[in-house]
């Protein structure tokens, strides 16, 4: 395990691969929930990854706060685009989009697959967990990072588009955390909803315990 010393090394390090580099490529207006919902796609340049992430802004139809609400999003093929029930990344998108299109703010998509080991990888600890390992054991066994996503460059994505300050939409502590790190002054944290079933309970369960993600275990355990 990292120490807290090489963390804060690994979040400066990150912070100089961006630099003030990244800058806005281009916005365009797609419109979303079959026309219910514009949102403006915004993508990037200068991001020495070459991964193509994305910033999706909502003026908010009922805006009573300055402060844009945002949500970092890592991408999930299985759940986002599927409906993959292993998980709650598709509930969890859904519900970021209902909110920010109504308060105002952004979704910063990142193209993180599988918290950063990608979709074959994903696949392969899927099987693991099905011979019951948890979902950061299975990574272990694979020889992988538990948690590989870099959130740095979320930070960079908001001061590209001129947003210093958020109310953050997570029950992930580290997002938060990464983006102070990164010079984002974080002024709430709003937390999601517990998107519990039968399939992913443990899963749920297993990031409370262990990465203490700010989800109500009493909760999980009694929903359906």
């Amino acid at each position: 395990m990292a120490s807290l010393g090489a963390l804060h090394v690994m979040a400066i390090y990150k912070r100089h691969i961006y630099m003030s580099e990244l800058k806005e490529r281009r916005r365009v207006v797609i419109p979303v929930r079959a026309g219910n919902v514009m949102a403006e796609f915004i993508s990037f340049s200068g991001d020495n990854t070459e991964k193509e992430h994305i910033a999706i802004h909502f003026t908010g139809k009922q805006k009573t706060n300055e402060i844009p609400l945002v949500r970092i999003h890592s991408e999930c093929l299985t759940g986002d685009v599927f409906g993959s029930g292993r998980c709650d990344c598709g509930e969890q998108l859904d519900e970021a989009i209902d909110k920010i299109d109504i308060e105002a703010g952004y979704i910063l998509y990142l193209r993180q697959e599988g918290r950063g080991i990608g979709l074959y990888a994903k696949l392969d600890a899927y099987d693991l967990q099905d011979q019951g390992y948890d979902t950061y054991q299975a990574n272990e066994m694979l020889h992988l990072p538990e948690d590989d996503r870099d959130f740095a460059i979320a930070a960079e994505m908001l001061k590209a588009v001129g947003v210093t300050q958020v109310r953050l939409l997570t029950n992930n502590p580290d997002k938060a955390l990464q983006l102070t790190q990164n010079d984002i002054d974080v002024v709430e944290i709003v937390p999601t909803g517990v998107h519990v079933n039968d399939h992913n309970r443990q899963y749920l369960e297993t990031k409370a315990l262990r990465k203490n993600h700010t989800l109500d275990t009493e909760k999980l355990k009694k929903q359906s």
